[in-house]
């Protein structure tokens, strides 16, 4: 049986987690092997690949992620922890890792104060988010443009039809 503690010298490979806490989705965002975040992706869309969609932010798209921005967005004065678990049917362990990675990249702000002597955590989107999730709904609204020209005109991938952006 291997060891669990790995030598101070040694150095993990990009294939392993720095801790327990760390998940799959954390090789989505994080480059295990130089420790560092990972950038956003800020290419140009590609007129070859008109579906390629490069703005839908990685962060933001995971289903738990948007509903936990949507709930804030729509929450000026910021919600409690046990509101957004409520709104967003997530589990205690579960919002605490989508939190975090939404603090990490900026898009909240998350506060933690005492109210009648128990612990309260309140989160708020941060205008850099507010502004982030605007353009990933752009994008999405292509998204959804784009699909509602191809079924007008008849076209579906499964018939291998050509797709063409719909007018910008």
């Amino acid at each position: 049986m291997r060891s669990a503690v790995r030598p101070a010298s040694s150095r993990p490979g990009p294939w392993e987690f720095r801790s327990a806490s760390d998940n799959f989705l954390s090789l989505l965002y994080y480059n295990t092997a130089m420790g560092i975040p990972l950038k956003r992706d800020k290419r140009k869309p590609n007129a070859a690949a008109p579906f390629a969609y490069v703005g839908l932010d990685r962060i933001i798209h995971e289903h738990a992620r948007l509903s936990v921005l949507t709930s804030l967005i729509t929450h000026a004065q910021g919600l409690t922890f046990a509101e957004l678990k409520q709104l967003c049917a997530l589990t205690d362990g579960n919002l605490s890792r989508h939190l975090q990675v939404l603090e990490e990249a900026g898009l909240i702000g998350v506060s933690k104060g005492i109210e009648h002597k128990r612990p309260l955590t309140v989160c708020r989107v941060t205008p850099a988010g507010r502004r982030r999730y605007m353009e990933y709904l752009g994008v999405l609204e292509r998204v959804i443009l784009d699909a509602e020209a191809a079924v007008k005109k008849g076209e579906s991938p499964a018939k291998g039809g050509t797709h063409k952006p719909a007018p910008a």
